[in-house]
């Protein structure tokens, strides 16, 4: 493989050459993409999209790279594993930017993302007005990360945990016999604090509330730890002899697990004991007294951080002109800021433009969307400058609202204009429309997928039978519109106060699918996932009927269905539990005295013990990182050979863990438990999926709609309200098609919807609209528009309108 290539002429070859790629399912793939273009890859879920532009063309870019690295630098470096391909020809550096959630903690915000931390802090550092007599700091001095900047009491957390007697005694009628102090820890641990207060001359025997309150402070929180000796009380069964015990106070016990434990069990069980406040220090600031002393443009670091974006341009461009001028400011201050905040402004600019403005700098990463965090990314790159290489984009406008998505192709233009070549995995078809070339795997998913339909410009897909993708495209108009449904009542929120809702008043009609929209940080989120879910929960809890018809919440969120490989499709809809019995229910497994345990990976019996259960192993390699490879004793299958020998309808457990969702739906057609699992994960477009497949692999939209699948599997005659926050997100057209199915279906049944969403084919099919905005942050927060979608099309206002329009218009053009 060469990564540059040249035509017999001697000029570069002006394509990215794939010969052969077979990852997952991929069938011997061959594929002329052009440079310099920006190249769209379109397919079904599951159709190999990704498989081609990510684990073949990146991880390939990836894989030359890391052999260009000296082997001493390789340990820092994440190894990519050699893709399956022939060749790649013409393929210049990649730049990956995925859909994923930072693995960062609380530390990375949206300012360490984006680097506009750095910026700021040095803005500070040496264009900041500092007190009289105060000595210049430097810029690592505005970092709450950093020695020289983090608040001393809290160590740049922002936030303290504290006790209180009453959550360490939540009975104060019990004595310490009896447990009276319920943050101690149980069993001989417990019991041997107590005696060694009893033998400190402590009433272990009172109720605690008639102890002295001197007694009372120094057993919860003295952070003595006197050593007596303890005689224990006789024991018929055994003669226990006198110790040395050491007192520890409950809340050195509690501080102690929670800040050092590896357990995550007992840190929950230390927390419960705790409560999180802003660090009186620094205010919640992160800072010492030092920095926050500093100010630009009358403001400190921290308060220019907690801004949104665009308020912070304000307040940056207005400082810059005085910044000068200002008493305690440094000699060529004005200059200096002036070059600073012009490179800040130009950050910032692009942040917003991808409709990112709402955010502040002191957002946690966390707290982020997949969506919010590729795009900061993306924002990030496009100041970088660099030239002449390949960017991979994984669904960029995930999250966006079409108002946003515009703004998007004007930065992927400007990425492809300064050189680069931009590859992007899509859904959205006006991103589509606008690529240059066109690449279309399909037909279909998993087995029925892996080929490539069409590669050139957009428009040839019109010739392609067949494809998916095309069938949107080009069709002349949607779908028909639904018969109008009445609402079965209503739930009423009143005086919603949340993020930027400010005394938001709100109706959401019941028996009826609802579609909340509004530009990225409107408060569509905020007003459903948090507002509206958690005052049905109370209203059903409290059982008064102030529900209404509704007897039941179900959320359908995006977070995985599992953080490790242990947990996969089958474990979490229970259809492996089916799997088991039928495995146990064998003559095979009769004769031999197998139990149900034995076929589960997760527990000594019948899985692979080199692996336990894994089916990989780490190997350790000297002067390099430890790789992965498939167990030499199992060949990733899991399981010790004594338990594949049980074999049923001709495959082992570890043969049916491998079978799609589809091809498991025949292989399981008489067993009612396992088909009714299986027809509800293919009718809501997951039949690619294998039953094994670990859940570290799924998207965060194929977890939502597992979830689904496991609620449609039940059946419920009592009202439920279902939320969802963009059910959508990932989904081709197609897949829009059958997921929307289901969720009509639930309303038909007599259940009511709520999703947030920006696709207008999904709003253009509601019953009812809520659009909020009508900006993001601070410029939303407030109902624009609430009615069917033609009278939310028609509000004067709403950024949402114009586009429904343009949806609907077609729609009654063609009389539906």
């Amino acid at each position: 493989m060469h990564s540059v290539d040249v035509r017999p002429d001697g000029s570069p070859d002006p394509y990215v050459r794939v010969r052969g790629a077979r990852e997952h399912n991929l069938r011997g793939v061959d594929v002329d993409i052009p440079r310099g273009a920006l190249t769209v890859f379109t397919g079904v879920s599951g159709s190999g999209k990704s498989s081609l532009a990510f684990g073949t063309i990146y991880a390939e870019a990836q894989r030359r790279y890391f052999e260009s690295v000296a082997p001493y630098a390789r340990r820092l470096i994440h190894q990519v594993g050699a893709p399956k391909v022939g060749e790649i020809t013409g393929l210049p550096p990649a730049v990956s930017l995925e859909q994923r959630r930072s693995a960062a903690g609380s530390r990375s915000s949206v300012g360490t993302v984006t680097l506009l931390s750095n910026s700021l802090r040095m803005l500070f550092s040496r264009a900041g007005t500092y007190p009289a007599g105060a000595e210049r700091l430097d810029s690592d001095a505005f970092s709450p990360n950093t020695a020289a900047g983090a608040c001393p009491d809290c160590h740049g957390l922002g936030r303290i945990h504290r006790t209180s007697e009453e959550l360490l005694v939540p009975d104060p009628s019990l004595s310490i016999r009896d447990g009276a102090v319920a943050a101690w820890p149980g069993a001989w641990q417990g019991k041997n604090l107590r005696d060694v207060l009893d033998a400190l001359g402590y009433d272990v025997d009172r109720p605690w509330r008639e102890l002295d309150p001197k007694d009372r402070e120094w057993i919860l929180f003295t952070d003595e730890q006197p050593v007596v000796t303890v005689h224990p009380v006789r024991d018929a069964e055994r003669i226990q002899r006198p110790y040395q015990g050491t007192y520890m106070s409950a809340h050195r016990y509690v501080m102690r697990t929670f800040s050092d434990t590896k357990s995550h069990t007992l840190r929950a069980r230390a927390e419960k004991f705790l409560t999180s406040v802003a660090c009186p220090g620094c205010a919640g600031s992160r800072l010492r007294p030092e920095a926050l002393a500093v100010t630009f443009g009358g403001r400190t670091i921290a308060e220019l951080a907690a801004l949104p974006l665009t308020g912070l341009a304000r307040v940056l461009a207005e400082g810059a002109g005085g910044a000068g001028e200002a008493p305690g400011a440094a000699p060529g201050a004005g200059e200096t800021a002036r070059v600073l905040t012009g490179d800040l402004l130009g950050r910032i600019a692009t942040v917003t433009e991808l409709g990112l403005g709402y955010l502040s700098l002191d957002r946690t990463a966390p707290s982020l969307s997949a969506g919010e965090l590729q795009r900061l990314r993306l924002a990030t790159q496009l100041r970088s400058g660099l030239f002449g290489v390949v960017y991979v984009l994984d669904e960029p406008s995930a999250g966006l609202h079409p108002a946003d998505t515009e703004a998007l192709l004007g930065v992927l233009d400007r990425l492809k204009a300064a050189g680069n070549t931009v590859f992007v995995v899509e859904h959205h078809l006006d991103v589509v429309r606008h690529a240059d070339w066109l690449v279309d795997v399909g037909p279909r998913a998993g087995e029925h997928g892996g080929r490539v339909l069409h590669c050139g410009p957009p428009a040839g897909l019109a010739e392609v039978a067949g494809s998916a993708t095309g069938r949107f495209l080009f069709a002349d108009g949607p779908a028909p519109a639904r018969g109008v449904r009445r609402p079965a009542g209503r739930i009423a929120l009143s005086g919603v106060t949340r993020n930027n809702l400010r005394d938001l008043d709100v109706d959401f009609p019941l028996g009826v699918f609802t579609a909340v929209t509004g530009v990225s940080g409107s408060g569509k989120s905020t007003l459903v996932g948090r507002a509206l879910a958690e005052t049905v929960a109370e209203r059903l809890a409290a059982g008064d009927g102030t529900a209404g018809p509704v007897t039941r919440l179900v959320e359908v969120d995006q977070k995985p269905i599992g953080r490790t490989p242990r947990s996969n499709l089958a474990t979490y809809t229970g259809l492996f539990d089916v799997v088991r019995k039928i495995f146990t229910g064998t003559a095979e497994a009769k004769a031999r005295g197998y139990k149900t345990g034995r076929f589960s990976f997760n527990v000594p019996g019948g899985r692979c013990e080199t692996c336990q259960g894994e089916g990989f192993v780490s190997v350790e390699l000297l002067f390099l990182p430890s790789t992965y490879a498939p167990c030499p004793d199992c060949a990733g299958a899991r399981y010790n050979p004594e338990t594949l020998e049980v074999r049923h309808e001709g495959l082992n457990i570890a043969e049916v863990l491998e079978l799609t969702v589809e091809s498991a739906e025949g292989f399981f057609a008489g067993v009612p438990a396992a088909a009714r699992s299986l027809r509800a994960l293919r009718g809501i477009g997951l039949g690619y999926l294998r039953l094994g497949q670990p859940a570290t692999e799924l998207s965060g939209g194929e977890a939502q709609r597992i979830k689904l699948a496991a609620e449609l599997q039940r059946v419920r005659r009592d009202h439920t309200l279902y939320l969802l926050d963009e059910p959508t997100t990932g989904l081709h057209p197609a897949d829009v098609e059958v997921l929307l199915a289901q969720l009509h279906g639930l309303v038909d049944a007599g259940h009511s919807v709520v999703v947030v969403e920006h696709d207008m084919d999904v709003v253009a099919g509601a019953d009812w609209v809520i659009d909020l905005g009508p900006g993001g942050g601070e410029a939303g927060g407030r109902v624009v528009a609430a009615g069917p979608p033609a009278a939310v099309a028609g509000a004067a206002g709403s950024r949402t309108a114009p586009y429904l329009a343009r949806r609907l218009a077609p729609r009654a053009a063609s009389g539906g």
